[in-house]
């Protein structure tokens, strides 16, 4: 294993180079800085040899003061940058490119003094003791396919303005997506880790399509917490079992997430952007686009200015939730410590979501309430159903005490059985509205490149479903060339 260290601590030894280059050109430049200047560059000169420091403590069996020694120098490099951009003459820019080299030592992949190919040995394994066995976000698995994932996401301008995106006007759906994260990471981790795919990727493309909200549907169709379109879903197994759209299945849902990115992530070479814009924008059109050369940059203007606006936005909006799934402490952001080990309690009583959540109320700390999680570990329940005595209903572990003391006896499900049955007052007297005319219809024909949705919204005047069944469709499947009768607009 000491091997190994000074293996890995050698593959480091590149990025000391660099630091002793950037400390180097400090001091150079056709005029002599200010002395404060001087003394900024100084403080950064002194960083470049906590690096130094850093590495050889990783070199001498001693991880753990390297890390140490790492966030101390990181600490001062945060406070010197604030300083430098107050201070007239001093090129900030060169103290943000050394936090972001040392944040990238700093991931658990880089300094552990694990294989290349081992699991963090810091982390537990997943076994038999479910959620309990999941290591924590900063030990989970940052490899794909044998590169640092830290490597893989280019601090440029794009992922730089996502991030700041993340940390201000986009904050709370952050924090909302690593809370719904918590509670279903024991579902759907493991088929990413089975995948060889870092937990952290999963967590960006979750936080940025659906904010970990499982029965999400776009506009477009998409559907679930990994916004599956219906015919990529149907491609990787998520079909319909027993009335249930398997794309709002959450295990299921990443599972087919983690199959369909290793099978683009082989088309485009490992580049993990390509992959990311054919997750959004569609694998055909990303084929076609790239053409042989799977080394070309995502932002090469052949390829970004062909892109939409949101292909364009989505792929750096990904890795910037990534990047702060690894490193929240070093962008002053603290995500909450959330209890996800997941449990279940057998009904004593008839109960629906809602009830239980109103008599739920605020246990455990959750001041907005359960619906929302309770909803997501239960996606085949309608809400609103009231389930019968004896049905088992999933709920995290730390509330079944409080549902035996909540919901079963007193005044809580007693309250939320009256609400639930509450109805709004049916008007008798209103008069009947007229009778309809036959409705009008003339006939499509359908082209190369349509899809039900996209000629549903060209006529404006009617819906998905209404079309589907005019025409018997099944799973709104069409063909080129088939004649659909549609309505006509009055």
């Amino acid at each position: 294993m000491q091997s190994v260290r000074v293996v890995r601590s050698l593959r480091l030894a590149p990025l000391a180079v660099a630091f002793g280059l950037l400390a180097a050109c400090a001091g150079t430049g056709g005029t002599k800085p200010q002395a404060q200047v001087t003394a900024l560059y100084a403080q950064l000169d002194q960083a470049t040899q906590g690096y130094d420091t850093a590495l050889q403590q990783i070199r001498a069996g001693n991880p753990a003061a390297g890390q140490k020694t790492l966030e101390q120098t990181l600490d001062t490099l945060k406070n010197t940058a604030v300083r430098c951009g107050a201070t007239a003459g001093c090129d900030s820019q060169r103290f943000f490119s050394a936090y972001d080299h040392m944040l990238r030592l700093k991931d658990g992949s880089s300094i552990g003094d694990e294989g290349m190919n081992e699991e963090p040995q810091t982390g537990m394994a997943l076994d038999q003791r479910g959620a309990a066995a999941l290591p924590e976000a900063q030990r989970s698995v940052t490899l794909l396919h044998g590169q640092k994932l830290s490597e893989l996401i280019a601090m440029n301008g794009a992922v730089k303005a996502a991030l700041q995106m993340w940390l201000t006007q986009w904050r709370p759906n952050l924090i909302d997506a690593w809370i719904n994260y918590q509670y279903l990471r024991q579902q759907m981790w493991p088929a990413y880790k089975d995948a060889d795919l870092p937990e952290a990727l999963l967590f960006g493309i979750m936080a940025q399509e659906s904010g970990g909200k499982v029965h999400s549907v776009s506009r477009s169709g998409a559907a679930g917490p990994l916004q599956f379109m219906y015919a990529t879903g149907m491609r990787f197994g998520l079909t319909n079992f027993n009335g249930f759209d398997l794309r709002f299945d959450p295990a299921s849902s990443a599972r087919a997430n983690a199959e369909y990115m290793n099978e683009q992530l082989q088309v485009f070479n490992d580049n993990l952007e390509l992959t990311l814009a054919a997750y959004n924008a569609g694998e055909g059109r990303m084929k076609r686009m790239v053409g042989p050369d799977t080394s070309v940059s995502f932002y090469d203007p052949r390829i970004y200015n062909q892109l939409s606006q949101q292909t364009r936005d989505y792929v750096p909006s990904v890795l910037a939730a990534a990047w702060l799934f690894l490193h929240p402490d070093s962008y002053n952001l603290r995500f909450p410590k959330i209890d996800g080990v997941a449990g279940s309690v057998t009904l004593k009583r008839p109960a629906s979501i809602s009830e239980l959540t109103v008599c739920l109320g605020s246990a455990g700390g959750m001041e907005e309430g359960w619906f929302r999680t309770l909803r997501n570990l239960n996606p085949r329940l309608d809400p609103q159903q009231e389930q019968p005595a004896g049905a088992v209903v999933q709920l995290p572990k730390l509330l079944e005490q409080s549902y035996a003391a909540r919901c079963v006896d007193g005044p809580w499900p007693i309250l939320a059985a009256d609400l639930h049955s509450a109805a709004a007052p049916v008007v008798v007297d209103a008069a009947p509205p007229p009778p309809a005319g036959p409705a009008k219809t003339r006939h499509y024909k359908v082209r190369r490149g349509d899809t039900l949705v996209g000629i549903v919204r060209q006529l404006r005047c009617s819906s998905v479903e209404e079309v589907a069944e005019m025409n018997h469709l099944r799973h709104h499947h069409i063909s080129v060339g088939q004649v659909l009768k549609v309505p006509e607009c009055r």
